[in-house]
């Protein structure tokens, strides 16, 4: 096993990654940004190294400051947790190149996977269905032919994108010739790569994720899966597992998704995206070729250590445990945390913590680097933390979310911790009727 570690990220995920690293007896060394001199994740690692001014393109993106960071440290290994590197498939490339090994997938599977289009072409060979659609569109008339086939409404996405950004509903042709360039400029600013996509845009769908764990010689297997319908701007809000499809439809999706992972002999941690139309249907998306911020819930029915699983795949000690050793026990949600003001369209609310308090009891897990008197960067994601309950069904999971929320102080910004309290109570919710568009028709804001 590894000595020394380097995390290459900040907040929740990199405590996440230094709590397993030091059971496992590993040091670890954090980089942060100067904007993050206070974080928890630097006060409690072996070592810290800062490796820019606050904005993230000259810290956190920043891959000399990074690499150097590493070996200056003589850490053995990159764990890049999940945004900002851990995508990269070029950084995992120039971590090999150093003698440094990434805790991830091979770059040749981020690189086949990573793209939308690439992503489609895969499950396209693996026999995995996926949203009527197209590769990489070169001109707006080639998007006007596409979408007349396809026909409206469509969504054009950007093909490197992520966490539901660079994403745009169109309705019309007036309007798709206007949104083709703005989606275009859009992925490039995001995501470095103006490449745009179509799919068949629906309504009304759930949102369900497959959790993977593969050793790179076509061993893989399947953690369950994840609904995470609730969201706001296409990005997630709250996840819980297992869904509440149908059995048989359930075990079709994990199929799916192992299957899809074998094909490129994956390695580490993944998570394979679906939607799940009003009629049965269900249709790859894309896959996340790491760790997921709501990892916490398969964990949590599971009772295995992602984060544990990921440095033994790395450190070459392959994947223990077969398919027929994963049980899933009851039921788990998870509520990001965020300093958001959901009656302002959750726009954002940076600023200091007065008080906090988080909440405690069986089966209550609170993923969080905040502290009381910490000040929420105005640079990053505005995730505070994670609140994940665990319960033997999913009514009582949804009694004991209740419960930990309101037992939750922050005082200071506003955050997401009301809202939650009342879709808690909202009799769809209680029911499992969730689509991704619940916020709009199932709730009064």
């Amino acid at each position: 096993m590894f000595k020394k570690i380097l995390i290459a990220n900040r907040g929740e995920i990199a405590l996440r990654v230094i709590r397993t690293a030091r059971e496992l007896g590993i040091k670890t060394v954090v980089v942060y940004s100067q904007a993050d001199e206070k974080s928890l994740p630097v006060l409690l690692a072996d070592e810290s190294v800062c490796v820019g001014p606050a904005p993230s393109n000259a810290s956190y993106l920043n891959i000399p400051n990074i690499l150097s960071a590493a070996l200056m440290t003589g850490a053995e290994a990159i764990h890049p947790g999940y945004g900002f590197m851990a995508e990269n498939p070029d950084f995992a490339e120039m971590c090999r190149e150093h003698g440094i090994v990434f805790i991830g997938p091979t770059p040749e599977s981020m690189r086949a996977l990573g793209s939308k289009a690439g992503g489609r072409d895969i499950a396209a060979q693996s026999n995995v269905p996926t949203v009527p659609g197209t590769g990489v569109l070169d001109s707006v008339e080639d998007a006007l032919f596409a979408a007349k086939n396809i026909g409206y409404p469509v969504l054009l996405k950007a093909s490197a994108g992520g966490g539901g950004r660079g994403q745009k509903v169109v309705r019309t042709q007036d309007e798709l010739r206007s949104a083709f360039g703005q989606a275009q400029e859009e992925a490039r600013l995001y995501f470095g790569d103006p490449a745009i996509i179509m799919e068949k845009f629906l309504e009304e769908f759930r949102h369900v994720e497959v959790q993977v764990m593969g050793d790179g010689q076509g061993h893989v297997i399947h953690i369950g899966e994840r609904d995470c319908s609730i969201q706001r701007r296409n990005q997630k809000l709250i996840e819980e597992a297992p869904s509440t499809l149908p059995d048989t439809l359930r075990q079709e999706i994990l199929s799916a998704g192992v299957r899809l992972a074998q094909h490129v002999n994956y390695a580490g941690a993944g998570t394979l995206e679906f939607i799940v139309d009003t009629d049965g249907n269900f249709y790859f998306m894309e896959m996340n070729t790491r760790i997921q911020v709501e990892h916490c819930v398969s964990e949590m029915i599971s009772g295995l250590d992602f984060v544990k699983l990921q440095l033994e795949i790395a450190a070459g000690y392959g994947l223990a445990i077969q398919q027929d050793d994963v049980k899933l026990r009851g039921h788990a949600i998870e509520c990001r945390i965020n300093a958001e003001d959901p009656d302002k369209d959750f726009r954002p609310a940076a600023g200091k913590l007065e008080n906090v308090h988080f909440p405690g009891g069986a089966g209550t897990r609170v993923d969080s680097h905040a502290y009381s008197g910490y000040t929420i960067p105005p640079h990053y994601d505005s995730l505070i933390g994670k609140l994940i309950v665990h319960h033997d069904t999913r009514d009582l999971a949804i009694a004991r979310m209740k419960r930990a929320l309101q037992e939750t102080v922050i005082d200071g910004p506003k955050t997401t911790v009301p809202l939650y309290v009342k879709i808690m109570d909202n009799p769809f919710y209680k029911r499992g009727a969730v689509l991704t568009n619940f916020l709009k028709t199932r709730m009064e804001m």
